[in-house]
């Protein structure tokens, strides 16, 4: 496993169906040091029912129209067009990953496109025809559990377990009774998240995190949702191993997504946050680093005399202190040396000899 945190910046549909924003937005996430940029691919009628209301989220930040259907075909991107995403991701040397939302899509992601990687949103972890059909491939899975309970989770892993093996789900219970983590940590990923747009902090509930790596053994990763880049930055150094952020060109565009989204500034500040945070995550060893070493001298202390003292007179707590530096003898020594003769003169404020008393070790 890499140590190298990798950042999905989320364009999702905040291209509004325009293929040049879409592709600015490329642009936008290769020059924010982003490891991959994530659209999603879908045909509306297949993702939505004409009788499909929009979310509370989608009315607020996209009003007009009820129907879900009539936002998604405003917001779709042909998959000739995502033919230039891809390789427009190519030129600029950053991963395209998509969201498929229906079984076209996911083949034209798998076998057109040959995507090495599927990411699927929250909304399909339960979708098990889709989760079955991306699972079955070749492909890498990144499975966010937005909406979902643990045993949601197992459900969905069970599903992941049956399709390595070319098997169909009999039942839910078949799906808990094959999920065996293990064997699919090579090839699937978590992503911790919390479906609301934006998402209040109060419900982000990051050590959910940790409950999903301890039940699963897999990566487990966080989709943030909240606004700004405090709480993802709270997820990496709690340990997520991927990080995934909406962004816009402009926030103030019409559409269900950009009042949640980083515009290119914060996504900016979120790539370089997470590459802080996870060099400053270091290692688990407690021990001096190297850039503090050269302090040690100038901060600790050592033994020194607290007046002058003469040969043969003893140590006592009126003659003997601990000042700066700190590249004499310990004042863990203190003690011994209290009611030990000096076996020579010392001025005030000079530091005591490491062989005295024999047993004053330097610090």
């Amino acid at each position: 496993m890499s140590d190298r945190v990798y950042v999905i910046a989320e364009a999702g549909v905040n291209h509004n169906g325009d293929v040049g924003r879409a592709l600015a937005m490329i642009d936008v996430a290769a020059d924010a040091g982003a490891d991959a940029v994530k659209f999603q691919t879908f045909v509306p009628s297949a993702l939505a029912s004409a009788g499909a209301h929009k979310a509370d989220y989608q009315r607020r930040n996209d009003p007009g129209d009820d129907s879900q259907l009539a936002m998604l075909q405003r917001l779709a991107l042909p998959f000739d067009q995502q033919r230039r995403l891809l390789l427009h991701c190519q030129q600029r040397d950053i991963d395209f990953l998509s969201s498929p939302f229906d079984t076209a899509s996911a083949t034209f992601l798998l076998d057109d496109l040959a995507l090495p990687t599927i990411k699927l949103g929250s909304g399909e972890l339960l979708n098990a025809p889709l989760l079955w059909q991306v699972a079955a491939s070749d492909a890498g899975l990144i499975l966010s559990t937005g909406m979902a309970t643990l045993d949601d989770v197992r459900l969905a892993l069970g599903v992941c377990c049956l399709a390595g093996d070319g098997i169909a789900p009999r039942s839910p219970q078949h799906c808990r009774d094959a999920c065996e983590p293990s064997r699919i940590a090579d090839r699937v990923r978590l992503m911790h998240c919390t479906t609301a747009y934006p998402c209040p902090p109060g419900d982000v509930n990051l050590r959910a995190m940790d409950t999903l790596r301890d039940a699963t053994g897999l990566e487990v990763g966080y989709s943030d949702h909240t606004t700004g880049i405090a709480v993802g930055l709270a997820a990496v150094a709690r340990g997520a191993r991927l990080i995934e952020k909406h962004f816009t060109l402009d926030r103030a565009l019409p559409g269900p997504d950009h009042a949640a989204s980083l515009d290119p500034a914060g996504l900016r500040a979120l790539v370089d946050g997470v590459r802080t945070v996870s060099q400053a995550l270091g290692s688990a060893h407690k021990r001096p680093g190297a850039a503090e070493m050269a302090n040690a001298g100038a901060a600790r202390k050592s033994l020194v005399a607290a007046a002058a003292i003469r040969a043969g007179e003893p140590f006592t707590p009126a003659t003997l202190t601990s000042k700066r530096p700190g590249d004499g003898v310990s004042p863990l020594h203190y003690w011994a040396l209290l009611g030990q003769p000096a076996k020579r003169d010392y001025a005030a404020d000079e530091l005591i000899d490491a062989d005295e008393a024999g047993h004053a070790d330097p610090a």
